[in-house]
């Protein structure tokens, strides 16, 4: 495939890969938050207007709002004013954020303890400019510098199942990367996908306040044990006979199968004779008539 692509000299928006090429966000949601993150500082514009602006339906824009805030990119609070009224105030982001980020930008501070690090000069228009106090984003699919486990990965496809399966664990992508490495030990310890999800998703409590903390407690409580080392069998021993054989005891034999069976066959041979000797009686020799018969050599 062929492609051309001129920089835009200005009026133009740095997004990410991983929102455009995220695997849960649907095509609404990738517009909507575009859209968003395209907007000049400063400006207020809700979520649903945004969306009426871009042609987006109310279905799509209630779905599309619930997979933002599923993913961590648009968190919302609503506050209670002194006259009683209610009011809404949303954050967007261009990348994932936890709820105690999301709150740390909302207040215009640092979500973790250290100093923050001294403000760069603002960029010139079309050049990069600093990434945002959170997390890295997630390294997209043509990024294979540092590959992930393949463990964690097989980990995060099984919790995506889990989410699937059970809406009321549904795992935001930043919460998936975060537990992969947990789940992909159950994995190695030889439980499947199939039987990890039904331990997550059997008897849950009634009401989820938190998904990724449930999902957490029983990675780390309900672990299985690591598999033994695998016993090996006796080393084997010499037949006692003296065919030159060598056999596994199962009991306290000391001669071989084939000798045992052998003994057992001249055993029962013997016994025959005893009992047609015990027929013929007390004072029968030996039977001689054909030996009588046949003519010398």
């Amino acid at each position: 495939m062929l492609k051309h692509a001129s920089a835009p000299a200005r009026f133009f928006t740095q997004i990410p890969n991983e929102i455009l090429r995220h695997p849960r966000l649907s095509a609404a949601a990738v517009r909507l938050l575009t859209w968003q993150l395209s907007l000049p500082d400063g400006a207020d514009q809700p979520l649903s207007e945004t969306a009426a602006r871009a042609g987006i339906t109310k279905t799509a824009f209630t779905r599309a709002k619930r997979e933002l805030i599923a993913e961590g990119y648009v968190h919302e609070w609503r506050r209670q004013g002194p006259g009683g009224r209610w009011s809404t105030k949303q954050l967007v982001s261009n990348v994932p954020l936890s709820g105690e980020e999301a709150a740390a930008a909302r207040d215009g501070r640092h979500a973790d303890v250290t100093p923050a690090a001294p403000a760069a000069p603002s960029p010139a228009a079309g050049e990069p400019g600093p990434r945002p106090a959170a997390r890295s984003p997630e390294r997209d699919e043509g990024d294979t510098s540092h590959p992930p486990h393949p463990l964690a990965e097989a980990g995060a496809a099984a919790l995506a199942a889990v989410s699937h399966r059970e809406r009321r664990l549904r795992l935001a992508g930043r919460e998936v990367r975060q537990l992969a490495a947990l789940a992909g030990e159950w994995l190695a310890r030889g439980v499947t996908a199939q039987e990890l999800c039904l331990t997550l998703t059997s008897g849950l409590p009634a009401q989820i306040h938190s998904p990724a903390g449930i999902v957490r407690d029983r990675l780390l409580r309900k672990m299985p044990a690591p598999p033994g080392p695998v016993a090996e069998p006796p080393a084997g021993q010499p037949c006692g006979r003296g065919c030159g054989r060598t056999f596994t005891p199962v009991a306290d034999e000391t001669w071989c199968r084939d000798c045992r069976v052998a003994a057992a066959a001249a055993s029962s041979r013997r016994g025959a004779r005893a009992v047609r000797a015990a027929l013929r009686g007390p004072g029968a020799g030996r039977p001689v008539g054909r030996a009588m018969i046949e003519p010398s050599i």
